[in-house]
């Protein structure tokens, strides 16, 4: 009973239309085999998602809550009318309603899900950000946050890493991220304001852990770091010298004053003026001057902005002054001290000389006022005219100066500059004075300024004097003189090493002992030292000789040495008249080794013959005594056949 009570509604509803049940139920329902799928987005689908089963008298349309322009439907089929982006859309739903006739049957859902694929690169929220930092920032600080930093990327289940690439060189000393993931920006060390004044990054993120992987998507930005000077260290007092870049070692100045005067300007201090500056260079405070100790009798007045140091008062004695000198900032948070020596030395006065008559600078075209003159033999430095006082030869405090006869130039102390514009090229001549305040003495110079766009020549004098070439120093040509005479030494004794090489043995006639051996290399006995060189006069002969037969006979001498002073002797044989003199060609032997001899003829003219003989060997035992090497009895000549003047393999000089 229960049963038949649940089948008559369709029953009787069949029966009313005239159909059996079963072909009721089924021209009632629409249906599909899928109602679930999942697409990649970019994907794009031309395939029909499901075929939809559609009885015969109803139809199918898309229902109001179908995502809009996502699907269509044709010939019972439905499709899918877009390309699916996750990042748009990451669920599609198609509702399908069954209708008949306006009435709605039946109604399904089909769904669609979008999987992530990642096509999208990360974007940072900045193209370029610059900060300020300040130099005294601690280390490990974190100089930017990350939220600050961090990039988006719409493919929401990527992983973003990041990397700082420097584009100042040793910036990354300084900055570093906090990790891959965390674009954290952290101070690694103390930042230095004279150092790195400023430094850029290139801040890159990816979406891959690693480089050049597919699919992979980049993106960077800058970020531009100024670094703040902060006030970290005092003044300095210049020159001075830096041990490691922060701690500068201080100069100290010295300086004379005469005793009994007052000095009208300024003190010449070495190694130059009172002068400190910030050592912070980049806050650059004003310094402020003034003496804390050593000031006896307030001798001395400074001046608190320029620094310069003036006599007060006289000193009646010598004495020396320490002066204390502070430097302070002008917003009195840091200071600095030095000292300064002064001497009081007695002084009568004395008048001032230039050393120099002429000095030579050079300025450029179109200088404007107070532009300092430059020194043409070193344009880097100024032209300095200084006057030199006996009494202070380094510290010529006393003495100032001034240009006399033009207006272009002006002094200022030692340095000269530029008094208007200069609007012509040219060579300007001016003439300086020293002027000693203590004595009242005077000295003038001249100098010779050229003023060109370019380097300028060398001029000449006024009255057309040529002026002295100053393209090279005396320093220059000193150097080169030196390095030519060395050549020319060098060039000489090659000469005479080869001369001896090559015709020694012929230069070398008998003397009455045996040949000297040669010795071995090239070491020629000319340059051995001998003590016992020995210059003895010859007798006088009894009868003139023609030159031909007298020759000028010389020994080589191992050491270069003058002849005596005297008349020159005539050179006789043995067997001449006897004179107390006796001659050097003697068959007496002698203890000595070797010895050296001049023998002159009597008339010896323009066309006398020189011959140089050779030296004796002393360690060839009784040369000087054999037949071959004595006198013979004629006075001529003993000895083998190369051993007589008069052999035509003598060497005649």
């Amino acid at each position: 009973m229960g049963a038949w009570a649940l089948l008559w509604p369709p029953l009787l509803l069949a029966g009313l239309l005239g159909q059996p049940p079963g072909a009721l139920a089924q021209a009632q329902y629409c249906s599909v085999d899928k109602t679930y799928f999942e697409v990649e987005e970019n994907t794009d689908v031309t395939e029909p998602l499901v075929d939809i089963h559609v009885p015969e008298g109803l139809e199918v349309t898309l229902g109001s809550s179908s995502t809009p322009f996502a699907f269509r439907i044709l010939r019972n089929q439905l499709f899918l009318n877009v390309t699916p982006d996750y990042e748009e859309n990451s669920l599609l739903q198609a509702e399908l309603q069954c209708q008949r006739g306006g009435l709605l049957v039946t109604q399904m859902r089909v769904i669609v899900s979008v999987l992530d694929v990642n096509d999208n690169s990360p974007e940072f929220p900045f193209t370029t950000k610059e900060i300020n930092v300040e130099e005294d920032t601690k280390v490990n600080s974190t100089v930017i946050p990350e939220t600050e930093l961090e990039a988006k990327d719409p493919d929401a289940n990527d992983v973003l890493f990041y990397t700082l690439q420097e584009e100042t060189a040793g910036a990354s000393d300084y900055f570093s991220l906090v990790g891959a993931n965390r674009p954290a920006l952290r101070l690694d060390r103390p930042l230095d304001f004279d150092k790195r004044p400023k430094m850029a990054f290139r801040l890159l993120v990816r979406d891959t852990p690693e480089e050049n992987v597919e699919p992979g998507h980049t993106a960077t930005a800058t970020l531009v770091l100024t670094v703040v000077p902060a006030d970290l260290r005092p003044p300095w007092f210049l020159p001075c010298s830096f041990s490691d870049g922060y701690v500068c070692i201080q100069a100290q100045y010295l300086g004379a004053v005469p005793t009994g005067h007052i000095l009208p300007s300024p003190l010449v201090l070495h190694p130059g003026p009172i002068y400190a500056e910030d050592g912070d260079h980049g806050i650059k405070q004003r310094i402020i001057y003034s003496v804390q100790n050593g000031n006896v009798n307030g001798t001395f007045v400074i001046h608190p902005d320029s620094g310069n140091l003036t006599m007060a008062r006289s000193v009646p004695s010598p004495m020396t002054f320490l002066l204390l000198v502070k430097g302070q900032q002008a917003d009195l948070t840091r200071y600095s001290v030095t000292q300064v020596t002064v001497r009081a030395v007695a002084a009568a006065g004395s008048p001032p000389r230039f050393p120099q008559s002429l000095y030579r600078g050079t300025v450029a075209l179109g200088s404007g006022a107070g532009v300092v003159v430059e020194d043409a033999a070193a344009p880097s430095q100024p032209l300095r005219i200084q006057a030199q006082d006996p009494e202070f030869p380094d510290l010529n405090s006393a003495i100032t100066y001034r240009i006399t006869n033009h207006s272009h130039f002006r002094m200022e102390g030692e340095v000269v500059l530029t008094a208007t514009t200069l609007p012509q090229a040219g060579t300007f001549y001016a003439e300086v004075e020293a002027n000693n305040t203590v004595s009242l003495g005077t000295a003038t110079t001249v100098i010779e300024i050229q003023v060109s766009a370019q380097e300028p020549p060398s001029t000449g004098m006024p009255g057309g004097r040529p002026s002295e070439d100053k393209r090279f120093s005396v320093v220059d040509m000193a150097a080169l003189g030196g390095v030519l005479g060395a050549l020319l030494l060098l060039a000489v004794l090659g000469l005479a090493i080869l001369v001896h090489k090559h015709y020694g043995p012929r230069l070398k006639c008998c003397s009455g002992k045996a040949l000297e051996p040669e010795p071995h290399g090239s070491d020629h006995q000319a340059f051995q030292p001998d003590h016992e060189a020995n210059w003895a006069p010859a007798p006088s002969p009894t009868h003139n000789p023609k030159p031909s037969e007298t020759p000028l006979i010389l020994t080589e001498p191992t050491t270069p040495s003058l002849m005596p002073p005297g008349p020159s002797p005539s050179a006789t044989h043995s067997g001449g008249s006897p004179v107390a003199v006796r001659s050097i060609l003697t068959k007496e032997r002698r203890p000595e080794g070797g010895y050296k001899a001049v023998w002159f003829g009597e008339d010896i003219g323009a066309e006398a013959d020189v011959v140089v003989l050779n030296a004796p060997t002393p360690d060839v035992d009784g040369a000087g005594d054999s037949s071959g090497g004595d006198e013979g009895e004629d006075g001529g000549w003993g000895g083998g056949p190369h051993d007589a003047p008069g052999d035509d393999n003598s060497t005649y000089i």
